[in-house]
Formats: C-alpha cells, structure tokens, sequence
C-alpha cells in the first residue's frame, strides 16, 4: 500500500511540473505571436515609399526630388492626384495604391499611434510618480505661514504669477517658485493651484477654511475653496535662484497722457532699469516703462499694445524730447486672462480642434483657453497636460462643457461627430520632428541623437508621412465647416488669427484680453530653444516622399477654395 501511494504521490509531481513548463511555454509562444503581430504592422506602415507609400501626385511629378516652388503657387491638376474630394474623378488604378487602400492603412497606423501614445503615458506616470516620493521625503516647509485669505477669480488675492500642478503640488514647490521670480507671498488652493503675489488683504479668513490637503503632500493643507494658505518667501528670494531676468521689449512711441495710460508712477532722479522693475515688481505690473526719470507700471492695452516698435536710438534721450520710452518685461505674470472655467450650459455647436500630432494643437489650445476664458477637451487624456491646468482633460471629451475638443483623428466617422472644426496644419517636417521628439521625450524633451540615426526615425518617416497628408484630406472631405489655420501664421500674426479663431467659436473677447494672451503667448509646454543637430535628419529619399505629400495637400486645399500652403512650406 505504501508502495502504490508513493508510486502516485511521484506521478502526481511530475504531472504538476509538467503542466507548470506546458502553461509557461503557451504563455511565452502567445507573447511572440503578439509581438512578432505588431511587427508586421509597423513593417507594412514603414516599407519603401515607391510601391507602398506615397501619395498619388500629378503627372510628371513621381520621382521628383526637388520641387519646383512655382507649383505651390499654380500646381498642375492630373488624373493621377489623390485627394479623395466628391468633386474629383478617381481613375481605375492599382489596388495597392488606391485611396480605399491609403485610408485602410492609415486607419491601422492610426490604431498603432493610440497604442504608442497610451504606451507613452503609462510608461510616464510610474516614472513621475517614483520621482515625487524621491522629493516628498526631502521637502521642507521654508517661509512663515501668514494664515488662510479668502479668494475669488474674478478678483485674485495674489495677482501675480500662476501655476498648477493637479497631481504633484507641494508648499515647498509653490514658495520655491514664488521665490525664484522674486515675489513676496506664495498661495496655494484647492491642493493644487499656487498663486503668487506682493500684497495681501488687511483681514484673514478663518483657519479651518484653508482644509485642502495637498496634492503632492498628504497631511500639508493646500488653501481650500476659494481659500488661499499664504506663506511669506521674502527671507527666501535672496538664495533664490532667479529663473528669467528683467527682458527688454524694446523702444516705443510714448502715449499721448503716461498717467491715464499707466496705473502706477514713480519719479526718481538717476533712476535706473533695476529700480522701475523692482517698483512696477512690487506693485503687480508686468510692464516697467522708462521716460527719462519717469518710471511708469501696467499692462499692454489698446493705447499702448507694444506692436510697433520704433529705433532704438529715439529713446537715447538725445532727440526723442520725451516722444519715445523703453519698456521691460518684470518677472510679474500678466494675469489678465489666466482665469478659465467650464461652459455653464452645455454647448450646441460640437467644435473640433484638429491637427496632426506636433502641429501646435496644445499651443494653440494654450492661446484658445487664454483667450475665451473657457476649458478646451480632448479626445484623449494626457495626464501631463492634466497636471499643468488643462483641466479638460480629464472631462469626458463629449460633454460638451468645453470650448473645443483637441483630436488628431480622421477618418469619416471620426470626423462627422463634430459639427464644425479649426484645422491647424504644420509644416510637415516641423511636425514630423516635433511628434518624434514628444514620442521618445516627452512635451519638452528632445529625443536623442542615437535615436535619431537609428531605425525608429526613418521607420517613423515612413508611417506618419502620408497620415500628416490622409489627416488634411480627411478633414476636408468629412468636415462640415471648418477653419483652417496654418501654424506658421498663428506664430506670426497672433492677435489676427486668435481673433478669427475666437469669432469662429462665436466668442467675443476684449482686446485688453487678446494682449494678455500675446503677453502670455509662450504657455508651459514650449520646448527651450531649438536644439541644433549636426546632421541632416531627412535623407533625400525622405524629402522626396513628403514633397509629394505637400503637392497634393496644397492641391487639396485650393480645390475647396481655401488658400494654399504658405511659401515656408516649399520643399527643402
């Protein structure tokens, strides 16, 4: 009896041990399956341009390599041309290059992006979030608490700069960077907002208003509703160190009455640049105005809104006879137009902001929610962009209680859910490379050389080239009525083309607000400088492949009477 027990007890090992390396070889071969799935799609969305990849383009323009910039001014139309308009005839052509196979392939890169960009983002929060516990255990409460203030948004406590971090605020982080650009107090409400500023009410609110507990700090109370924990940072500034320096706008004509034009004054003999930003600094002003010994403090406004610049030799003091000034930037934010908030009723025109990724799209919805006051949404939820106040992310992109809704989508039924959209398009090189590096570094960050010269790039080249293309004629087959905005005019003409984009929103917004914005035009997700590469990135053969592409979305566009491409979008 003991034998046969022990005889089954030893079957019954090895069953199990069998059954264990049968599970963990069907695991393992279900994995390679999926990979190796992935694989081919990547190849079939990266494979030679010549069979698979381009465009279909006029006549006599396969091959080109250098385009000829007059056929962006009066590009030739052909037989050969993909744009996929109702008003076009499509000609018999070869299955592999018909625009059934165009759109069917890029739907399938359009489903490898979701996956790359969720992807990114859940490679991102881990990182960010070990990052936070690694300072969380460091930080110090500096500066002396002053109490809990009441606060509105119609009227700030703090006037000056404002920041948000809705994952990651601490009191350390906002008195560090109310410090670092020299102000006096440091607020912070709703756990996650921080306000800065040089001047607070003579009367506190009660200490058990202030009941936010900090984002980024459990057991720190961060303000509360409409409620600011104050901090005093002044003992802080000296060993602060100052992040932007007083900036030099330039020479401008002076207005007719500097004292109705500029709330605040100061005349001082030997008066310097450091002694009116330090005065207009402390009285809240972002503009330090310079008139021999006149130091004047505001804003840019409809009498003076800093957009004719004049020599700087007027404003010598030799011959100007007081006609002329010098404005600076004071580190103080103009905070104007920072207030931002959800639709009070839901919206009854559903409106797109569409673009292809690394056109601008978080830019401009940076300008958009500046200017109208109201949240944008999006399609999707990056928790970067959460974090630094785009609160409409997190709103579910078909509430409608947003201004917009950001999407790089297309595709028919994509389209058809919104009832009008602005299109932004970018030159596609810029945009290429700005996807790229937000891909492999983040909304800042730029990827490296190595990544550069290796195979991602050119197999990156070859999958997003015709989406920047299909998107523009997608959105002008589909789209019921849009705007189009190209990139490289919003940078160049903010103010006009803001306001075309605000009228299209049926918006109405001051000019005072309009400047604010150009005032705050940069936003928080601006790369730092353009960081030159020592090599050519585009080999020609790449060059070639977007050429095309630009032809046939410049044709594309001017056959529904819209304007062409700008000329900065001439092939290189």
């Amino acid at each position: 009896m003991a034998k046969a027990f022990f005889r089954l007890q030893k079957f019954l090992r090895r069953t199990q041990f069998l059954l264990f390396f049968l599970t963990a070889a069907y695991l393992m071969a279900g994995s390679l399956l999926l990979l190796q799935r992935t694989r081919l799609v990547i190849q079939q969305g990266s494979r030679g341009t010549s069979a698979n990849q381009a465009l279909l383009v006029p006549d006599g323009m396969a091959g080109v390599g250098t385009v000829d910039p007059r056929m962006l001014q009066n590009p030739r139309p052909g037989p050969r041309l993909l744009v996929g308009m109702d008003a076009l005839q499509e000609p018999a052509l070869d299955q592999q290059h018909s625009p059934r196979w165009l759109m069917s392939r890029n739907s399938e890169l359009r489903q490898l992006r979701r996956r790359w960009f969720h992807r990114f983002i859940s490679d991102q929060e881990p990182m960010q979030i070990a990052g936070f516990k690694a300072r969380k255990h460091t930080a110090e409460h500096k500066g002396t608490y002053m109490g809990c203030f009441s606060d509105d948004s119609r009227e700030r406590t703090l006037k000056g700069a404002v920041f948000y971090d809705l994952r990651k605020m601490t009191v350390s982080h906002c008195q560090e960077a109310c410090a670092e650009r020299a102000y006096t107090y440091a607020g912070l409400a709703y756990g996650a907002e921080c306000y800065c500023g040089n001047r607070l009410p003579a009367t506190a609110s009660k200490p058990e208003e202030c009941n936010s507990e900090c984002k980024g700090e459990k057991g720190s109370l961060c303000g509360g509703v409409d409620r600011l924990s104050v901090y005093r940072v002044e003992e802080l500034r000296a060993g602060a160190r100052r992040r932007r320096n007083v900036i030099y706008r330039g020479c401008f004509r002076a207005p007719e009455n500097l004292t109705d034009t500029f709330p605040a004054s100061l005349i001082q003999p030997n008066l310097t640049v450091e002694m009116c930003s330090e005065f207009c600094s402390k009285k809240e002003f972002p503009l330090a105005v310079i008139r021999g010994r006149e130091c004047h403090c505001g804003y840019p406004t409809g009498r003076f809104p800093l957009h004719d610049g004049a020599d700087g030799q007027l404003c010598s003091g030799v011959h100007d006879e007081g006609k002329y000034c010098l404005v600076y930037q004071t580190p103080v934010q103009d905070t104007r137009c920072t207030d931002r908030k959800f639709l009070t009723t839901k919206s009854k025109v559903f409106v797109a902001l569409s673009s292809f990724p690394g056109a601008g799209n978080t830019w401009a919805r940076h300008l958009i929610e500046h200017a109208t006051g109201y949240y944008t949404g999006s399609y999707y939820f990056d928790g970067a962009l959460y974090n630094k106040g785009f609160k409409g992310e997190k709103d579910h992109w078909r509430s409608r209680r947003t201004i917009c809704v950001k999407t790089h989508e297309s595709g028919k039924t994509e389209i058809e859910m919104f009832d009008s959209a602005i299109l932004l398009i970018r030159n596609p090189y810029k945009s290429l490379m700005a996807e790229f590096n937000r891909k492999y570094a983040g909304h800042l960050g730029y990827a490296a050389d190595r990544t550069w010269k290796s195979k991602e790039w050119p197999d990156f080249v070859n999958s997003y080239a015709s989406w920047w293309a299909s998107h523009v004629l997608d959105w002008l087959k589909y789209g019921k009525r849009l705007l189009i905005i190209h990139y490289e005019d919003l940078k160049q003409s903010l103010i006009p083309k803001l306001k075309e984009m605000v009228e299209f929103l049926n918006m109405t917004v001051t000019e005072d607000r309009l400047l604010c914005v150009e005032n705050n035009r940069e936003g928080n997700f601006k790369r730092s400088g353009a960081k030159q590469k020592d090599f050519e990135p585009f080999t020609q053969e790449m060059k070639d492949l977007i050429n095309r592409y630009i032809l046939t979305v410049d044709e594309a566009l001017r056959g529904r009477n819209f304007s062409g491409l700008p000329r900065e979008y001439v092939p290189r």
